[in-house]
């Protein structure tokens, strides 16, 4: 059984969590693991900082002016604040496209404030508060920018797709015949391989040097300095994506996807991590990833303490009362074997 995570409600245990971990670096040597690391896993909105890489490896992002925070949202599951909403609004806007290109849907945004304002308003939800909206303005530029039908660029024969595919088997060193697509939950296709492969991409991306393109090489490390430089456009108030970038100030990136996925890369020792949580279930990921770095040493010279809060969170009641918490309950092997596919 791949124990990562007891919660706990006082002193008993009531529920458990099972998950997967895998820690590769640049060159593809699965260094640690935990579970099953070559579980295939759909990485959901970890894979966003790959789709944002057309973005600039097609001279989209200075056609347009794009500056860093653009890239940064470009790879965000965002609150909806109106930072968020303005910046891929104005992506639009310069792409010469209206808000109802977008194809992402919408939801209720994680910023209450803009949702209340929304409601005393008396107007709609609409697709720019979708989490997705800087990443499907930053597809809708790229089409448009390359002379291409924008209001397909969503469906996976699209050109601006299967440039993103490609990035995709490149970063992650899968085939692409391998590669099962499935479709996001906001409309893009989003890709299945195994887990450990999607660590040796983040690790390729903290350590851009062993990408042989040039090309592609300036685009990843244009891409992962703006999510550094604003972490807060990746996620929000209150986001552990833009908090762990914000403690580790500049040495790691990181990325949360849908049903419990996490990866990260460490620019100073040039590995990526990937992370699974069986269920799909999001309230014991980020102490599992927390827990991975400080079995890993990263960050216990303080940026840990600063995420503290995400450590062994505590499980609170309907009146706000601690009645429990969630404990991380897993050490890593060591394997130091290269991957396969």
């Amino acid at each position: 059984m791949n124990l990562v995570a007891n919660v706990y409600r006082g002193d008993a245990v009531e529920s458990t969590h099972l998950g997967h971990v895998a820690v590769v670096d640049a060159n593809g040597n699965l260094l640690y693991s935990y579970g099953d690391p070559l579980r295939q896993t759909f990485a959901r909105s970890s894979m966003k900082p790959i789709q944002a890489i057309p973005v600039v490896e097609t001279g989209t992002a200075d056609k347009f002016g794009l500056e860093p925070a653009d890239l940064s949202l470009c790879c965000a599951s965002h609150s909806g604040e109106p930072r968020h909403r303005s910046r891929a609004m104005d992506m639009l806007i310069r792409a010469g496209q209206p808000e109802e290109m977008l194809q992402c849907g919408t939801h209720v945004p994680r910023d209450e404030e803009s949702y209340k304002e929304l409601i005393c308003a008396g107007k709609p939800l609409t697709p720019i508060y979708s989490n997705c909206s800087g990443k499907h303005a930053g597809m809708i530029a790229t089409a448009v920018h390359m002379g291409e039908e924008a209001a397909t660029y969503h469906l996976p024969e699209h050109p601006v797709q299967q440039r993103i595919l490609d990035a995709v088997v490149d970063l992650t060193s899968y085939p692409k015949e391998k590669i099962v697509l499935g479709t996001d939950g906001c409309g893009v296709p989003v890709h299945r391989l195994p887990l450990a492969h999607y660590a040796w991409a983040y690790a390729k991306m903290a350590k851009p040097e062993v990408i042989e393109n040039p090309t592609r090489r300036q685009a990843v490390t244009r891409i992962t300095d703006a999510m550094i430089a604003h972490p807060e456009m990746v996620g929000g108030n209150n986001r552990y994506c833009t908090d762990l970038m914000t403690a580790f100030a500049g040495r790691v990136f990181g990325k949360a996807g849908a049903e419990s996925v996490y990866c990260l890369g460490d620019r100073q020792t040039g590995i990526g991590i990937a992370v699974k949580i069986e269920d799909g279930g999001p309230r014991a990921i980020y102490a599992v990833v927390n827990e991975v770095l400080r079995q890993l040493g990263i960050g216990t010279d303080g940026p840990l303490e600063k995420l503290a809060e995400y450590t062994n969170p505590i499980v609170k009641n309907m009146s706000g009362k601690t009645v429990g918490r969630i404990e991380t309950a897993f050490a890593l092997n060591a394997n130091n074997t290269p991957l396969g596919v």
